[in-house]
């Protein structure tokens, strides 16, 4: 059914209204001393390869992951809303990596302490430990009160539970969450994977907007990986949710950064922003262009007529490998400055060949999204 209805995806003629801004347009700076301003921020993947288990576990025989996200923290802080995505399982031990992912429980607690509010579950590694994994990883994320979706214990648990409300400062906003696939494998009663189907998505949509959100926002797991731009099937659903009125979307799932638009709707001037790959966040990928991601920006105001896009930006950050730096644990690096001035004390504290592969990252991603985006720049110091 699902490939059916991906099919019908691809041939049916949709004409969305919100039409890319032109390149160099873009949405204001962000407003971020406004107190009305609601901020949210989305990363891509947090995954677990066996290397970086191995890296973070301690002599006691526990698992310490705070030097990953700490160069980076203080950015997920200051968002209103962070959003990630958890490409593991918390299933216990034994603690693995591809092709199976279960990593270990202090993974979860260290991407609470770094600030992440919300995770999204709903990938091609949801069932990678069957009926345990999912639930045990769900009972974690309760244990934490951190809110997520696309996953589910049972349609029961997700008819409470979904979509997906979040609320600060007085701005409502709706979250949903879909794979395309979990690398065919089945779920087990009464769990529950939102897969990519456009009638329960349309289903959806309306329970959603039934709940009076101000903004919908649908993070896809979509596309194919290791592809720097998007397929077709990825612009036309993408088409299709902002026609059927998700207003914003969030991409993950080929491992390196996508381009970006921002769309106005061509009748009421509403602009809608459109991530189609955020890339890797953490991980142990090391082919070009799988070490790294885009943290990607979004600003919100709400007035006594609607909840505008005021801003969005993004910035690029790079997973330096204890195999290139010589230290025990994996870091999220920040590459916050232009290729021909990136100086910053973590950099310059790099390995040349570990700085040689971060610039080629940041050169290869800028090009990309320099030449593709739509209505969105980079975020740099001087902005």
């Amino acid at each position: 059914m699902r490939q059916l209805l991906l099919l019908l995806i691809t041939i049916l003629p949709l004409a969305c209204a919100a039409q890319p801004q032109a390149k160099g347009d873009s949405v204001s700076t962000p407003p971020t001393t406004r107190a009305d301003t609601l901020s949210l921020l989305f990363v891509g993947d947090l995954m677990q390869h066996q290397a970086q288990i191995d890296a973070a576990r301690t002599p006691s025989g526990g698992y310490d992951y705070s030097p990953c996200f700490a160069l980076v923290e203080d950015d997920v802080r200051r968002a209103d809303w962070a959003v990630a995505n958890l490409e593991v399982t918390l299933a216990g031990k034994p603690y693995k990596g591809y092709p199976a992912f279960s990593a270990p429980d202090e993974f979860l607690a260290a991407i609470h302490e770094a600030g992440f509010d919300v995770l999204v579950t709903a990938n091609n590694h949801s069932l990678d430990r069957g009926r345990k994994g999912l639930e045990r990883t769900i009972q974690l994320l309760d244990s934490l009160r951190m809110p997520h979706a696309g996953t589910y214990a049972s349609a029961t648990s997700r008819a409470a539970r979904y979509p997906l409300l979040l609320e600060k400062k007085g701005i409502r906003v709706g979250l949903l969450n879909y794979t395309y696939g979990t690398n065919g494998l089945a779920v087990s009663p009464p769990n529950v994977v939102n897969y990519i189907d456009t009638a329960l998505i349309a289903r959806d949509i309306a329970a959603c907007q039934a709940m009076r959100p101000d903004v919908i926002i649908a993070c896809m797991h979509w596309g194919v990986e290791y592809q720097s731009n998007p397929s077709r099937e990825q612009k036309r659903l993408a088409d299709w949710l902002l026609e059927k009125g998700v207003d914003h979307i969030i991409g993950s799932h080929p491992h390196v950064a996508q381009p970006i638009e921002v769309r106005t709707d061509s009748l009421t001037r509403k602009k809608h922003l459109v991530v189609y790959s955020l890339g890797n966040y953490i991980s142990n990928m090391s082919a070009r262009n799988t070490d790294g991601g885009l943290t990607v920006r979004m600003y919100l105001v709400k007035d006594s007529v609607s909840t505008r896009l005021v801003a969005s930006d993004y910035s690029l950050v790079w997973t330096a490998r204890p195999a290139q730096t010589g230290e025990k644990n994996y870091q999220l690096i920040p590459i916050d400055a232009p290729l021909d001035s990136i100086r910053s004390a973590p950099i310059d504290s790099l390995p040349q060949a570990a700085r040689d592969s971060l610039k080629l990252f940041a050169k290869t991603t800028r090009a990309l999204l320099e030449k593709y985006n739509q209505g969105i720049r980079e975020r740099l110091p001087q902005q």
